[in-house]
């Protein structure tokens, strides 16, 4: 059976995912800055250069780390293992080092996977000065006994940790945070797909004639970067935030995985849980837990904030995670298109959301003087039309959004922004006082 074709949405993604794939990222450096020039031609990002040592709470900026080679030779001469055919052959934040090891001493330095043993895992050392190689378990285990030459032409310095955001200004200073993370080298699923995502959302939201909403769009090394975000914008988002997206893992042909926020019950847990419940489509809705992306940083304590998650596979419980596993075959350009239309909704469902009030609730109204009977359609269309009025004119009582009535109804928060238009136009309800 033949693939549907693509749009020209995923069309285009592919080609930056094919130019973002072999780049060397790390949560600092030259890898990242380069990632974030070539997503500066979807958007306007204006970024920000944090001094290694900034104190950032509980935290500090560490050193940038530069790489320019880093190879393993065996006994007999053949590289092991060499960041030129795979960025994550080399423990990622490894100090330079230069010199020949039996094999005995090398164990050590070495990581691999038993259980999958032909794929190479994808390890850090950020916070800790170590130098290791990744291989997969297979051919760790027909390394023979003889002596080692390691080549990691690595340093660290006193530069900084790169940062971008992009923002769309609304008609309010109400706003909407879309956040992701730049800091893994090759992976396909748990990094490039929620750059992607993000920057091909902001093409659609900018395409709007009108935003209500401010948007803001960050890209960052995952945990610290958002940490050093919010010593710099924390306060002002526990102000302006309304809803907020951690953009990650979203890249899978697999259904739609929301966590909630904190809060649980946040303005974005409830749209999310509606639209994915419209589509019909398999989904999983879970609860806040503290481990995971960059959710753990907007909800701390002392911020908890209406951040949630969108993702398809989720970080940590997929196969695939943190291994060269998650490569271009893990992940489906047109999932990752249907993605920025969710996540487009879910916008479009924040613009509408309001608090209406009937003009004169006692009764009620006789809908075929406002020409609001019958709407134009097949019956199944019309019957969801007229449920969807009664509905909203019955809770139009200054205390419900259309989210809420969606949720009360079961009816498609879609159809709630269409009514509540109709019902406007006609004179019916208006818009509450207090909002």
């Amino acid at each position: 059976m033949s693939e549907a074709p693509r749009s020209s949405t995923a069309l285009l993604m592919e080609q930056y995912f094919d130019r973002l794939w072999p780049i060397m990222r790390s949560i600092t450096g030259e890898g990242v800055r380069q990632t974030h020039d070539i997503l500066a031609e979807l958007l306007p990002l204006e970024r920000t250069e944090v001094p290694s040592g900034t104190s950032v709470f509980d935290w500090t900026v560490p050193e940038e780390w530069e790489v320019r080679e880093a190879w393993l030779q065996g006994p007999d001469g053949r590289r092991i293992a060499d960041i030129r055919d795979n960025t994550l052959h080399l423990v990622n934040y490894s100090c330079g080092f230069q010199g020949t090891l039996s094999l005995e001493a090398l164990q050590p330095h070495l990581h691999s996977i038993p259980e999958r043993p032909h794929a190479i895992p994808y390890v850090t050392s950020y916070y800790a000065r170590d130098w290791g190689f990744c291989i997969p378990h297979a051919v760790r285990m027909a390394l023979q006994p003889g002596q080692y030459t390691v080549h990691i032409d690595a340093r660290h310095f006193a530069g900084s940790m790169t940062m971008s955001q992009a923002v769309l200004p609304g008609q309010t200073d109400r706003e909407v945070l879309f956040s992701t993370y730049t800091c893994h080298p090759s992976m396909a699923n748990n990094e490039l797909s929620g750059p992607l995502v993000a920057a091909f959302l902001y093409r659609e939201l900018a395409a709007m004639p009108c935003r209500r909403y401010t948007y803001r769009f960050h890209f960052g090394p995952e945990t610290i970067g958002a940490i050093a975000y919010l010593s710099r914008l924390g306060t002002h988002f526990r102000e302006k935030l309304d809803a907020g997206l951690v953009l990650t893992c979203i890249g899978g042909d697999v259904p739609f995985t929301c966590k909630r926020s904190r809060q649980g019950n946040a303005l974005v847990d409830r749209i999310i849980a509606c639209l994915l419940r419209e589509r019909g489509a398999e989904h999983v809705m879970r609860d806040f837990w503290p481990g995971g992306s960059d959710e753990r940083q907007y909800c701390s304590p002392g911020f908890d904030l209406p951040v949630g998650v969108l993702c398809r596979a989720v970080f940590g419980e997929y196969p695939e995670y943190h291994t060269s596993d998650d490569d271009k075959s893990a992940v489906s350009f047109t999932a990752m298109a249907e993605a920025v239309e969710l996540c487009r909704d879910v916008v479009q469902a924040l613009e509408a959301n309001r608090v209406y009030v009937r003009t004169n609730p006692h009764c009620e109204p006789f809908l075929s003087r406002y020409d609001l009977h019958d709407t134009i359609g097949a019956q199944r269309s019309k019957d969801v039309a007229k449920k969807t009025l009664q509905w909203l004119l019955n809770l139009a009582d200054g205390g419900h959004d259309l989210v809420s009535m969606a949720e009360r109804s079961g009816l498609p928060l879609a159809e709630f922004r269409i009514q509540a238009q109709r019902a406007e136009q006609a004179g019916l309800i208006k818009l509450a006082e207090v909002q």
